[in-house]
């Protein structure tokens, strides 16, 4: 089994949609994945996913299924100084401190994400419920399979959720890899179920972050979300138009 992740476009939050740049990235992302042999197309409720996944799902001709649990991780907490405030906003003197952060699931034990708790729970078990249905049972740590489905599947959804589905899969504390990796607008997260004996699998990320469209196009990387500047590549292929990309 493929599991594909995909974050909306440039969003224009305050009408849950998509900018004019996002509008441009959902277009190359629908140019590159037109190709891909997908089975089955699930989206988050919100506005700037089903957005981003239009053109997609035009160009496989499907239609997609919304998952109220694939909607952003946005959960407020305590900030530890009178405020609130999502999860995967500190700052780093705020939590690389705390020993819990780093050890799997224990941050969300932690007194000021019991508001997290629940939501991190329902979340894991909707996920663990969508890869039941394709064959893979959770145990513990990895899934069992006695029928490992070889479908594609994607979902288009957000960045704190990928987070949190990533956490679940690779058993990773999400504390960590929310303030530890960027995922940028439109950008392809995948990873496959490894099913290398018996009835045991577990899921390996291929591709992080992947963002070789918007490269391709000429369209520069969004930083939405990250205060940092993301660092532009030249155009693929430009001193060499001779050159075609692989097929995806």
């Amino acid at each position: 089994m493929r599991l594909i992740l995909i974050r909306h476009a440039d969003p224009e939050y305050q009408k849950d949609t998509i900018t004019a740049r996002g509008k441009r990235e959902a277009a190359l992302l629908a140019k590159r994945v037109a190709n891909w042999q997908v089975d089955d197309v699930y989206v988050s409720p919100l506005g700037r996913a089903k957005a981003t996944a239009e053109p997609c799902l035009r160009a496989w001709g499907k239609e997609a299924t919304v998952l109220d649990w694939a909607k952003e991780f946005y959960v407020l907490v305590d900030d530890g100084n009178g405020g609130k405030r999502i999860p995967w906003d500190y700052y780093p003197s705020e939590w690389t401190w705390i020993s819990a952060n780093f050890r799997e699931n224990d941050w969300v034990n932690l007194l000021r994400m019991v508001p997290v708790r629940e939501e991190y729970e329902r979340v894991c078990a909707a996920l663990d419920h969508l890869l039941a249905t394709y064959g893979f049972r959770r145990q513990g740590r990895y899934y069992q399979t006695r029928r490992p489905s070889e479908k594609t599947v994607v979902i288009f959804c957000h960045f704190g959720i990928s987070m949190i589905l990533l956490s679940h899969l690779l058993n990773l504390p999400a504390q960590a890899l929310l303030h530890g990796f960027y995922l940028a607008p439109t950008s392809v997260t995948v990873l496959s179920a490894e099913c290398r004996t018996g009835d045991e699998a577990y899921f390996r990320a291929e591709r992080l972050g992947d963002c070789a469209h918007l490269i391709a196009g000429g369209e520069p990387i969004s930083s939405s979300g990250y205060f940092a500047e993301i660092m532009q590549e030249p155009k693929l292929f430009k001193h060499n138009p001779a050159t075609k990309p692989d097929k995806e």
